[in-house]
């Protein structure tokens, strides 16, 4: 929203209301005794011109779909956000503000998506939030391009942010931000707080480089301003906005801690409260003349409130467009609210393949992840330079681009980190299904962002390959041991690793169910049996994580095998064998724990009963996390250090997966007393 006449220099009204911002956000963090005042106090004339001057915004609905995004990359400056939301008149209640970083209070110590009204990610991790705001930026261009029209533009909105010196040394935000330059994405607008400050002091001692040639090397528009300078920063904006074919970043000076008089401009402004004495001070710099903390002058509060009834009217004003979008499509406007409310479409998994041919399980992703494109216009997502290796390519589809908005195909570099965080900007439309490809081995380099995935609950799917030594000859460096376990040990990220082909097929129907968290689907290389399921039980159990494959041929079962992954298939021969021997072994298949977990506890002790304690579980990846599945009675076969390079059959046999060392390891578990 444009600025309803050009700014002029500070007037004493907008003075008021950034001194108001300031020290809400001063008096917050001195009562809470924790956290960051120096971002909020340097960043408040920006703020205030941007919420009540240009972003569009309905405080009343945060969720309005044509609103403007604004992304605090700065999270540890949450009191700047906090202050706008309670100010401009969001459910944010003063009470909360003067609760900020207390059990309970919708004002955390970073902002939460989901958790305070207006917050539209979650940020704190520096670079998340500037790489996250990638992908709600790519989100807009995917929308506009599909469900506008001549006439009747429905979508078009900017995402702003505000970044900081550390979010700029993040390597992410390099990453992100040079695709966003390739992409072309000329509706981000981000503003850096270049305040030469941080923790460890002066940024001189670690970060010298030029960020504005950065900037115009990854092909932005960069402009440099003085960041207290409402004049600049308006003018700074406005330019911004009209430039439609490069994101813009906007330098500004500024000085953390602004009015401090003994800690301005150091590092302790950044994270401790300024002090009685100091808070004192500053509010003499002000001019302030109220001595009560948390003092709102009517004032001030009535020109952010303007903000309530000036969004009531663009959400309005859009809600008209919408009425006569839908009156000419009404096709259209059905699927448009479909995609905000989330809803897939009827016989989305209808056409899934049933495979029979061995193959490897990230062969198999390739044809589902095909075969549900053509039914889910909004699944989409690509590869870390890997598509080939990943199989993630919709090959109906083309590639999305500066030239190509339409494409679903998403070629994000080798910049695993940067593709995680744009998957998140792309789940956090709620209707968009986004995955993306990379060796088992490169999730490392995107736990942050995965990480974020799960606290947000977003819906993204991760599609790692290559999941353990069965890869071969690339050798320790690229064959994933330790990944399996601490991608399990993630609160809300649902990790399956599919067997065989149908099993991989269910996989797919699991991660685009599940709408409370990210899915890693782990794949295999290397090609592995296609169980006949007229033989053992079908695939479709795998909704339930682990189930039973195949039944002991008498009751009770001496012992269970419990198989994940490629590994299944050394257990289902190894029960062949040792049931030739009259030993009554029951295989289970277990891809995904956090399904299992989510049983009911009947079903649970149905697969494990709990009075069977011989039990075997293999698995080529790092044991940790299995003994809550195998006692001290049992055995579990894995991997306890690196593996080596060879050929993938060596490997099995060499580092002992083999049916041949089941079936010893059975009968030795056997003839153990109890």
């Amino acid at each position: 929203m444009p600025a309803d006449q050009p700014v002029a220099r500070m007037t004493q009204r907008d003075r008021l209301c950034i001194t108001t911002l300031r020290t809400l956000a001063i008096d917050a963090v001195e009562q809470a005794q924790s956290g960051h005042p120096g971002a909020p106090m340097e960043n408040a004339p920006f703020g205030y011109l941007l919420f009540t001057r240009y972003l569009r915004h309905n405080p009343r609905n945060p969720h309005w779909p044509n609103r403007d995004r604004f992304v605090l990359s700065a999270g540890h400056g949450c009191m700047l956000l906090y202050g706008l939301l309670h100010l401009t008149g969001y459910d944010l209640p003063l009470e909360d503000i003067k609760r900020f970083r207390q059990w309970g209070s919708k004002t955390p110590g970073h902002p939460e998506y989901g958790h305070t009204p207006g917050v539209e990610t979650t940020t704190g991790p520096l670079g998340q939030g500037i790489a996250t705001a990638v992908g709600m930026a790519i989100a807009e261009t995917k929308l506009a391009a599909h469900f506008n029209r001549p006439g009747h533009t429905i979508v078009d909105y900017h995402t702003y942010v505000l970044c900081s010196d550390g979010d700029l040394m993040e390597g992410v935000a390099s990453e992100a931000c040079s695709l966003a330059g390739t992409l072309k994405l000329g509706k981000l607008i981000v503003f850096y707080a270049d305040n030469r400050i941080t923790i460890d002091g002066s940024t001189d001692l670690t970060f010298r480089e030029h960020v504005a040639t950065r900037f115009l090397a990854y092909d932005w528009h960069v402009q440099s301003i003085e960041g207290d300078d409402l004049q600049q920063i308006a003018q700074a904006l406005e330019q911004a906005r009209a430039e439609t074919t490069r994101p813009s970043l906007i330098v500004a000076r500024t000085h953390i801690g602004y009015g401090s008089p003994n800690k301005q401009d150091t590092a302790k402004a950044h994270g401790e409260p300024l002090g009685t004495e100091e808070v004192k001070l500053t509010k003499q710099v002000y001019g302030w003349p109220y001595e009560a903390p948390f003092t709102i002058p009517d004032e001030a509060l009535e020109v952010y409130r303007a903000c309530i009834p000036r969004g009531a009217q663009l959400e309005a004003d859009w809600a008209a467009q919408f009425a006569a979008y839908e009156a000419t499509y009404p096709d259209l406007a059905a699927e448009w609210r479909a995609f905000h409310a989330g809803e897939l479409p009827p016989g989305w998994d209808a056409d899934l393949p049933t495979f029979c041919d061995d193959m490897a399980t990230r062969q198999a992703s390739g044809t589902v992840i095909n075969t549900l494109a053509a039914r889910l216009p909004f699944l989409l997502g690509g590869s870390a330079d890997l598509t080939p290796s990943n199989n993630t390519a919709i090959k109906a589809a083309t590639a999305y681009s500066a030239a190509d908005r339409h494409g679903r195909n998403f070629h994000f570099g080798v910049r695993e980190h940067g593709m995680g965080a744009i998957l998140n900007g792309l789940a956090l439309s709620r209707g968009f299904i986004p995955y993306g490809g990379t060796f088992l081995v490169f999730s490392d380099y995107m736990k942050a962002a995965i990480r974020l995935a799960a606290l947000m609950r977003l819906r993204v799917i991760y599609v790692f390959t290559h999941d353990s030594i069965g890869l071969g000859e690339d050798g320790p460096t690229h064959q994933a041991v330790e990944q399996l376990a601490g991608l399990r040990a993630m609160p809300n990220l649902t990790v399956i690793r599919p067997a065989d082909a149908n099993e991989t097929v269910e996989a797919w129907r699991a991660a685009i169910r599940n709408t409370t968290g990210p899915t890693a689907i782990i794949l295999t290389r290397q090609k592995v049996p296609t169980f006949d399921r007229t033989r053992y039980t079908p695939a479709g159990e795998l909704s339930r994580g682990a189930y039973i494959f195949s039944k002991e041929h008498r009751s009770p079962p001496d012992l269970i095998l419990i198989g994940s992954g490629s590994e299944l298939q050394w257990v289902v021969a190894a029960q062949e064998k040792l049931q030739l021997e009259g030993i009554a072994a029951r295989v289970v298949s277990m891809p995904s724990w956090e399904l299992f977990e989510r049983q009911p506890a009947d079903y649970r002790c149905l697969v494990l009963p709990p009075n069977v304690k011989k039990r075997i579980a293999i698995e080529a990846a790092a044991p940790l996390g299995w003994s809550h599945y195998v006692t001290d009675e049992g055995a579990i076969l894995a991997m306890t250090g690196f593996g080596a390079s060879a050929p993938f059959t060596v490997l099995m046999r060499e580092f002992g997966f083999t049916t041949e060392r089941v079936v010893a390891v059975a009968k030795a578990l056997l003839t153990t007393p109890a």
